[in-house]
């Protein structure tokens, strides 16, 4: 007879939706490793390609569409493994949270930024890359801003639909995180570049999306955005430990 499948509540981001057997083992670090990666390397795929084949109107490419259903389709195909986490701002904000390990949070970033390096140099051969590097924010207090602000809405949104014991369970975390980048890119894009994630700020550079010396930006304010929000989570739900 089957075993029957019993809810596992791991507190990992998406990692509700799991349902195990009471036998199965948790995913080991390396799997975690390899899905983050995977699933950031296909985020910022879809970023370069679509960013750099809109240059060309008439192609009728709209980026910010494909960008956050690229990210939501992987949260879904990733999530019960890694978290579906994507993205170091939301990997800090799932750790002041309490529901990501201390000690995985370097290994994550840097799985991270290896999948949006590896997905860059994808992207700019597939595409044949920029015809110029992008230019350096016309404002920066602006930019710093726009990616504080919405990379703050990400890492709440993330917090709220999927490490919540108040909405554990839902089939919705995927498509609310996706359109909050969707959002976010349509709503300030022009102003920051729209990354939201130092990991698809580091892609975006190395493929001339973003100017180079303005990377710390992204990193900096993306960072704040992910930190505020954990503390944030915290002071408004302080009895979901």
């Amino acid at each position: 007879m089957a075993e029957p499948f019993e809810y596992d509540y791991t507190g990992d981001l998406c990692s509700f939706e799991r349902f195990r057997t009471p036998h199965e083992e948790k995913p080991m670090l390396p799997r975690k490793l390899l899905t983050e990666a995977i699933g950031t390397f296909f985020l910022v795929l879809t970023i370069g390609c679509t960013v750099i084949l809109a240059s060309d109107p008439g192609k009728g490419i709209i980026p910010p569409l494909a960008i956050g259903s690229a990210l939501m389709v992987m949260v879904f195909a990733g999530g019960h493994l890694s978290g579906g986490h994507y993205n170091p701002a939301v990997t800090l904000a799932v750790t002041i949270r309490g529901r990501h390990p201390k000690g995985e949070v370097v290994p994550y970033w840097i799985a991270q930024i290896l999948g949006a390096l590896l997905a860059a140099g994808t992207a700019t051969y597939l595409t044949g890359g920029v015809s110029k590097a992008a230019a350096p924010p016309a404002d920066v207090v602006k930019a710093l801003l726009a990616e504080f602000l919405f990379t703050f809405a990400l890492a709440y949104v993330v917090l709220n639909v999927a490490t919540s014991k108040a909405t554990a369970g839902n089939s919705f975390y995927g498509l609310a995180i996706g359109f909050t980048v969707l959002t976010g890119a349509f709503a300030v894009g022009s102003i920051s570049g729209g990354a939201f994630n130092p990991a698809v700020a580091v892609g975006a550079a190395a493929m001339g999306l973003m100017d180079k010396s303005s990377i710390w930006i992204h990193i900096v304010a993306d960072l704040v955005g992910g930190l505020v929000a954990g503390c944030t989570f915290l002071f408004l739900n302080p009895e979901d430990k």
